[in-house]
């Protein structure tokens, strides 16, 4: 499900609790109502509050917190290629057809992590064929001088290096988001809008209240799982880093 059906989806739970409370204050006994009962309810819905704003942070730091390594190795893996092809450079003219092919690979990756396409999402997963020739063609190179054998062992480590971040970027795709927790966010939360709507006054102004701190809390929801998903959504890793680097291999 995406992340717009899935904040849709906590918009209707956190609202509903919020109106059908709204119904259900009516045909409550006045006692049920009374000032006593509504202090000993925000006592408890204050405790409810502070757990769910808890859990809630949780959630964004372990969401941001992912973003954020990912977006890194993104970073990481963009300035080692360019390392790389710099490597190859300085080898030798030998070295045209490893450039290529790495080149080839680079800009297949790109086309995958970021789709020209809208409707199209990002696919992690690498492309070992176009990294194995790379590699293959460092390893074909036969190194005449001191300096070369130093910088084919280089480029060699180099390349696994951005074989490596490119696996572990893979590894990562997976959501850092406890679907239990999110679980038990919702509910607290739609406890916490039926705790709102039982003691609210029955005006157009009070549930115009109620409305927006649903919508305000569906849009945290929703900033969540976009986070969540790096490469697709709104809130995405740019492709800046790559970019460079395509603009930099082959010169």
């Amino acid at each position: 499900m995406t992340p717009i059906l899935l904040s849709l989806l906590v918009f209707v739970c956190v609202f509903g609790a919020g109106w059908l409370a709204t119904r259900v204050r009516s045909r409550l006994p006045e006692h049920h109502l009374s000032s006593d009962t509504k202090d000993t309810v925000k006592l408890a819905m204050g405790l409810v509050a502070t757990m769910t704003a808890l859990i809630l942070g949780l959630l964004v730091a372990s969401a941001k917190s992912s973003y954020d390594t990912q977006k890194s190795a993104v970073i990481a893996a963009a300035a080692k290629l360019i390392v790389l092809d710099l490597g190859l450079a300085h080898y030798g003219p030998e070295t045209a057809a490893a450039r290529s092919d790495l080149r080839e690979a680079v800009e297949d990756m790109a086309a995958k992590l970021w789709p020209k396409a809208g409707s199209e999402h990002a696919r992690l997963d690498p492309n070992t064929l176009a990294g194995n020739r790379v590699y293959q063609a460092i390893e074909a190179l036969t190194p005449q001088t001191d300096s070369q054998r130093e910088l084919k062992s280089q480029v060699r480590n180099w390349s696994i290096e951005i074989g490596q971040m490119r696996w572990l970027l893979f590894a990562q795709s997976g959501s850092a988001i406890s679907e239990p927790l999110l679980l038990v966010v919702v509910c607290w939360l739609s406890i916490l809008f039926f705790s709102f709507g039982l003691f609210a006054p029955p005006n157009p102004t009070a549930l115009m209240a109620i409305l927006i701190a649903a919508i305000s809390v569906s849009g945290a929801i929703f900033l969540i799982l976009e986070l969540d998903h790096p490469f697709d959504g709104l809130i995405h890793i740019p492709s800046r880093a790559m970019d460079i680097a395509l603009e930099h291999l082959g010169k």
